[in-house]
């Protein structure tokens, strides 16, 4: 049918052959033809491909309602609204509805009356694919005439009609999301007497507002959401309405650090200045996506309430304004994120983790510094020889390999230190970092194609990865990062010796 939306009367549609179809069918005939094409029905969501999609789709074809199970920052809610995307692009509605009731498939009392009056002349109107989505937060004040209806006393008065007749009720949101997506975010922070509500919603499609039995035979796909914890913590999905719903599917977080970069990549909000003036490495990069991951398997963190991923969107973000705010107090056109920019991640750390009782002892900042320092420490062995090897085998009697950190600890222990402004100037950064002994020989052995900033960056490194093993001393103190020696006591490895069998060629490339 061609430029259907011109059609505005009953009797036109009819003779244009217009045949009522379900939501669920809708749905599940436009995923067929997206699986049939090759295409992704939930573009931008990624990680997901072997899991959570196919499980999406499964339930869409079956015409399920779902539940959508995982901690906070999953997608849950961005997978439900990305579903609109597989409703055809026009419905038609019969003019006034409040229930967008199908011109051929009236359940509403207006528009019965409507159509038996005016017959083939009854207007219609087109409700759009982007119009067809209706979401409701739970929370404990949510009433059953906000989700279901009410008797509107002000219409019986305007209408003269007692409260006997149905065109007083008011329809709630979900009656008004009649041939729709209808999602309830955080369900089992609904009380338990408005999921009884639901009940017959879901399964008979009958509506009981204040003593009217309605037969309504609504036609919604319902998603639901909820964190798996939510059901000991705050409140319980009542077991009846869990049974109603016919799909339960897990989401999860990024399993690996290249999908995490992805998701950071693509959501981040960077702009054309942000872009042009400042730079990141991959290795900055990928120790924003490791604190997450560090943070989900911190004894401090409270497991129950999850790491969203916007906790490293929001870092990327911070980092990048880091750089630009120093490179704008510098009067630097260009500039790169260094290691200590990431310092000013930490605002965007505190405020995306919940805290055990341990954690709160030891405070939300330190925390999310002890967080920052694990990720350099687990992202530096995958540049450099595994300092760890020091402490476990210093004492082996094994032929011995030359400490390939001895110089820089040597300069270090000989009572020298470096002080790093964060304001620093990338020139004067450079120099500074020059001025350790073996530094730059260290990393020209293990990288020797890189430029003078990357090269930089990576002596940079070196020095946050020492201190996170505890081979050299950092102290963050009023925007200045200061490197020094440990007490000779603590630690005297200066002059120990690698054995031969410590690392393996790989290790040194």
């Amino acid at each position: 049918m061609s430029n259907i939306t011109s059609i505005k009367t009953l009797g036109a549609l009819k003779k244009a052959g217009y045949q009522p179809k379900s939501i669920k069918d809708e749905i599940r005939e436009n995923l067929i033809k997206k699986i049939q094409a090759k295409e992704n029905p939930f573009p931008g969501i990624l990680g997901y491909e072997d899991t959570v999609i196919p499980d999406t789709e499964r339930a869409l074809l079956s015409k399920h309602n779902m539940l959508f199970l995982g901690l906070r920052g999953q997608a849950k809610t961005r997978m439900a609204r990305q579903m609109t995307d597989l409703l055809d692009e026009y419905i038609p509605v019969v003019a006034g509805s409040e229930i967008n009731d199908d011109p051929l498939q009236p359940i509403s009392r207006y528009a019965i009356d409507l159509i038996e009056k005016e017959g083939d002349n009854t207007p219609i109107d087109w409700l759009h694919k982007s119009q067809r989505y209706g979401e409701k937060l739970a929370t404990p004040d949510v009433s059953v005439a906000d989700l279901i209806g009410d008797i509107d006393p002000i219409k019986a008065a305007n209408l003269k009609l007692n409260f006997a007749d149905e065109r007083v009720l008011h329809y709630g949101i979900i009656p008004r999301s009649n041939r729709c997506i209808f999602v309830i975010n955080e369900l089992p922070d609904l009380q338990a007497r408005i999921q009884v509500s639901l009940f017959n919603i879901l399964e008979e499609g009958d509506l009981q507002i204040r003593g009217f039995k309605l037969r309504l035979p609504l036609d919604i796909v319902f998603v639901f959401t909820a964190n798996p914890e939510d059901y000991t913590n705050r409140g319980s999905i009542v077991t009846p309405l869990k049974d109603r719903i016919e799909s339960q599917i897990l989401t999860h977080y990024p399993k690996s650090i290249e999908t995490a970069l992805q998701i950071t990549a693509q959501e981040a909000r960077i702009n054309d200045a942000q872009k042009a003036m400042v730079s990141v490495s991959d290795l900055i990069k990928r120790l924003i996506e490791q604190v997450a991951f560090e943070a989900r398997d911190s004894e401090y963190v409270d497991k129950k309430s999850g790491v969203s991923a916007r906790l490293t969107i929001a870092a990327f973000e911070n980092a990048v304004s880091a750089a630009e705010r120093r490179g704008i107090i510098n009067n630097e056109t260009n500039t790169h994120v260094w290691l200590s920019d990431l310092t000013g991640i930490i605002p965007s750390i505190t405020g995306k983790i919940e805290l055990v009782y341990e954690g709160e002892q030891e405070g939300p900042y330190q925390v999310s510094y002890n967080l920052l320092e694990k990720a350099i420490r687990t992202q530096f062995k995958q540049y450099f020889p595994d300092p760890e090897t020091l402490k476990k085998k210093r004492n082996s009697k094994a032929p011995a390999l030359e400490n390939p950190y001895k110089a820089i600890i040597s300069w270090f222990d000989a009572g020298n230190a470096l002080n790093l402004f964060l304001e620093t100037k990338d020139d004067d950064k450079v120099q500074l970092l020059y001025k350790v002994s073996g530094l730059h020989a260290l990393v020209k052995k293990h990288y020797n194609n890189l430029t003078e900033k990357e090269t930089a960056l990576l002596m940079e490194l070196v020095l946050h990865g020492l201190s996170a093993h505890s081979l050299i001393s950092k102290k963050v103190i009023d925007g200045i990062i200061e490197f020094k020696d440990l007490m000779g006591s603590m630690l005297n490895l200066s002059n120990e010796h690698f054995n031969e069998d410590d690392f393996n060629e790989d290790d040194f490339n």
